[in-house]
């Protein structure tokens, strides 16, 4: 019943997931439009991958759904990303959850 409540590695993911996001995304963040939206497209299926495979060895609760996508939020926040922009990618990780 408590690994119900257990949520480290879910924190721990959000972050890291985020980390990776903003990562990707930095080098291309001074290109015209066309060459961001291929990068981000790259940048998220891959990302997209890092969540399938964490979904197959975490067991997700919506408990633990929520902090992941909250540290993810909070994480791509507190490194400089508009709040539209991780509104936006955390709606993304949401749907993937």
């Amino acid at each position: 019943m408590f690994s119900w409540f257990s949520t480290s590695e879910s924190v721990r993911f959000g972050q890291e997931l985020a980390t990776f996001v903003l990562s990707e995304l930095s080098s291309s963040t001074g290109k015209a439009d066309a060459k961001f939206t291929a990068k981000a497209e790259k940048a998220l299926i891959r990302a997209d991958q890092r969540v399938q495979d964490f979904k197959a060895r975490e067991r997700m609760n919506v408990y633990k759904k929520a902090k992941l996508a909250n540290a993810f939020l909070w994480t791509l926040k507190d490194k400089g990303c508009t709040e539209q922009y991780a509104n936006q990618l955390t709606d993304w990780l949401s749907v993937r959850l």
